[in-house]
């Protein structure tokens, strides 16, 4: 019995030791040195204070910024999740109407009424951007022609070129408005 369970436990231990530490803090470091700014969650600072990620949605709602995707989890990080609503759940089909209803004259981009899977999405698309464009130049008394052009120069590609859908990230966006861009 010995002679089975002494290379066996030996075998799980330097295993565990192998796949469970080495590799992971091997990859970790790789990352931190390659990525560093990745690795780190991709902080935005400003005057030496983290105000967000660019990884990561959240809230705005005051008038003068671009408001991001609505958010099953409440923008809360620690609680990302989908709503986990079916489609053919009489709570989820409320909710999207109501948004759909909020938005404005149809059609509705589909990212302004519906959440993303994570709760988090830090993108919204160009489309739904465009949408918010009067309400945000007019709350900055800015021209409508002024903010379109900051906007533009926001839109973000598809992914190496190919991966995805074109993109704005809000946080970037109105860090870049209050910054006077």
């Amino acid at each position: 019995m010995r002679s089975i369970l002494r290379p066996a436990v030996t075998t799980v231990g330097l295993f565990t030791l192998l796949l469970g530490l080495a590799a992971p803090l091997a990859m970790t470091g790789l990352a931190n040195a390659l990525f560093p700014a990745q690795a780190g969650g991709s902080l935005i600072a400003r005057e030496g204070r983290v105000i967000g990620s660019a990884l990561v949605g959240q809230g705005f709602s005051e008038a003068r910024y671009f408001h991001p995707r609505p958010s099953a989890a409440g923008y809360d990080a620690s609680a990302g999740a989908a709503s986990q609503l079916g489609p053919s759940s009489a709570r989820l089909l409320e909710a999207v109407r109501a948004r759909v209803a909020g938005a404005g004259p149809a059609p509705v981009p589909a990212d302004a009424a519906t959440a993303s899977g994570s709760g988090l999405d830090p993108h919204i698309s160009p489309e739904n951007a465009r949408r918010q464009v009067a309400r945000v130049a007019a709350a900055r008394g800015m021209e409508e022609a002024r903010l379109r052009e900051i906007l533009a120069r926001h839109v973000e590609g598809p992914q190496l070129g190919l991966l995805g859908e074109p993109r704005v990230n809000v946080l970037a966006l109105n860090l870049a408005l209050d910054a006077g861009e």
